[in-house]
C-alpha cells in the first residue's frame, strides 16, 4: 500500500527553523516527482515546493523563496523541506504529495498524499 508519512513538525519562534521529512513506501516512488503542501486554518491548500525525482530540478512558491529549500529525493524516496526564517503566516498543517513524471505544472495533479504535520509559528 502506497504512503507517505511526514514527521518534523512542531512549536517555533518566529526566526526559528524546522526540518519536515517525508518518507514514501509501498511502491516505487523514485521516479515520482515530490512536493510540499500547506493548508492554513480557513484556508485553501497552497504549493509550497516540488522536487524532481533526481533531485535535480527544485521550484517554490513567492511566499517561501529564499527562506525553504526541498532537498533529498533522487530516487530515495525521502524528501526534506528545511524551513529557515519562519514567520507567523507560516503556521500550517504540512503535506507530503507525489505524481508520476510531469515536468511541468508543478503545483498541480498529485496523486498520493501524506496526513500531514502541525507547524505552528509563534510571534
Amino acid at each position: 500500500q502506497e504512503r507517505l508519512v511526514e514527521s518534523g513538525g512542531g512549536l517555533v519562534q518566529a526566526g526559528g527553523s524546522l526540518r519536515l521529512s517525508c518518507a514514501a513506501s509501498g511502491r516505487t516512488f523514485s521516479l515520482y516527482e515530490m512536493g510540499w503542501f500547506r493548508q492554513a486554518p480557513g484556508k485553501e491548500r497552497e504549493f509550497v515546493a516540488a522536487i524532481s525525482w533526481n533531485g535535480g530540478s527544485t521550484f517554490y512558491s513567492d511566499s517561501v523563496k529564499g527562506r525553504f529549500t526541498i532537498s533529498g529525493h533522487n530516487a530515495k524516496n525521502t524528501v526534506y523541506l528545511q524551513m529557515n526564517g519562519l514567520k507567523p503566516e507560516d503556521t500550517a498543517v504540512y503535506y507530503c504529495a507525489a505524481r508520476r513524471p510531469r515536468y511541468s505544472d508543478w503545483a498541480k495533479e498529485y496523486t498520493y498524499w501524506g496526513q500531514g504535520t502541525q507547524v505552528t509559528v509563534s510571534s
